[in-house]
């Protein structure tokens, strides 16, 4: 059964930015004195149109668990707002089936004056729950949300965790048929990322449905069975959520993974030594479309020696995107003749974590001599994969080797 019917909705907003920009005191006080002066002498405010959706269209069949998945300005919570009934669409239409409750910002619905029970009380009634209906539900809220010792306490004093912590509780235990959720994980610890996941899920095994926003891809994917991309406003894809993800990364990445040439001529390098092809391929045995943390990477190098009875070596360099040197690591030198030399490089699967990297080679002479570095050669996106776990946060550090373990035993009973 389809609860939620969006039909070529679109949303035009007015952007206006002043003719002349008054940098400074005195700008601000001749344009001022200009306009008393002259007030047809000043340029107006220059309007332009901007189209935050442009007719997106899709349904949502009951029990779906949405995920929405673009970048930043993309359109996804002026779609949410418009869902909503936040604000209205400019054209299109949208029809809901049920009751909706949604979560878009941090304290969405609250009056900060009053205490966190009277807001529970107030978004339940916003809802249209019956108080018998909010009774029931009230200690399961206050539990979820772990702010007992503050409940009676004015909600203006939370912090920005207790705030959000408050608000999915309300909106996810007042058992709306639709529940829409905006960016909630990136306010909330490890515990809280835990339970909404699972609160989630179980709003989408009872029959309800779901439409969930977030940069996390991660938990997009372990959560979501359906999937949404939005591009400037445009509806790209729509459908089973490891496609539309897949889609998403493969738009957004402009990384390159190989190049190469076929002359000497153009190819990058000196009269000493130049690059005839570098790339970065996985392990045939990697069947998914993206790399990700568990893929076995290798890099091949291929490169015209110029120097004959020459000593060199090839040193590898793997950087984040932030600019640290995650390793570096050289082959063994040896003499090579005039002609092509070729290098490999192996990247165990499980060691790299979800991330951006670029790497660089250089070619040493005798040891110690550089010969050629070629900066930012490949560069290249790592996605998160996680088995056996429900954290969906972001795992720390720029490296996740699966072959140091950490191993716990008992030494003695209590």
């Amino acid at each position: 059964m389809t609860v939620l019917s969006i039909e070529n909705i679109s949303k035009k907003y007015i952007l206006s930015s002043k003719g002349k920009s008054n940098n400074d005191l005195r700008d601000t006080i001749t344009g001022w004195s200009k306009r008393l002066v002259n007030p047809g002498g000043i340029s107006a405010d220059i309007k332009q149109d901007f189209w935050a959706l442009k007719n997106v269209s899709f349904d949502v069949q009951q029990g779906d668990r949405l995920g929405l998945v673009g970048a930043n300005g993309a359109g996804k919570s002026t779609l949410l707002k418009i869902l909503s009934q936040i604000t209205e669409p400019t054209t299109g239409s949208i029809r809901i089936r049920g009751r909706m409750a949604s979560l878009l910002e941090v304290g969405t619905g609250f009056h900060p004056e009053l205490t966190g029970r009277e807001n529970i009380f107030l978004n339940g009634a916003i809802l249209g729950m019956r108080k018998a209906e909010i009774n029931r539900h009230f200690d399961a809220i206050v539990d979820f949300a772990g702010i007992e010792k503050f409940i009676d306490t004015p909600v203006k004093r939370y912090s920005s965790g207790m705030y959000v912590r408050l608000g999915f509780a309300i909106a996810a235990h007042l058992e709306p048929e639709i529940l829409v959720v905006d960016e909630v994980l990136a306010v909330g610890d490890a515990d809280f990322q835990k339970k909404s996941i699972g609160k989630m899920r179980d709003v989408s095994n009872s029959g309800r449905t779901l439409l969930f926003v977030s940069h996390n891809l991660t938990a997009v994917q372990g959560l979501c069975n359906k999937g949404a991309y939005l591009r400037s406003g445009e509806l790209i894809k729509y459908g089973p959520v490891d496609e539309v993800i897949t889609e998403y990364i493969k738009n957004v990445s402009k990384f390159q993974l190989a190049q190469s040439w076929t002359d000497p001529g153009p190819a990058p390098g000196n009269d000493f030594v130049k690059i005839k092809s570098i790339r970065l391929v996985p392990d045939e045995s990697h069947t998914r479309p993206n790399l990700d943390t568990t893929t076995h990477l290798r890099l091949e190098l291929e490169y015209w020696n110029f120097i004959d009875n020459a000593e060199l070596n090839v040193s590898i360099f793997l950087y984040s995107m932030t600019g640290e040197c995650i390793f570096n690591i050289g082959d063994e030198a040896k003499f090579y003749q005039k002609g092509t030399v070729k290098a490999v490089c192996e990247i165990p699967g499980d060691f790299l974590n979800d991330g951006s990297y670029y790497l660089s080679v250089m070619i040493v002479r005798d040891r110690l001599a550089p010969v050629y570095f070629f900066e930012d050669a490949i560069a290249f996106d790592i996605i998160d994969y996680r088995e056996g776990t429900e954290w969906v946060g972001k795992w720390p550090g720029a490296i996740r080797p699966k072959m140091i373990q950490v191993r716990s035993w008992q030494t003695e009973l209590s």
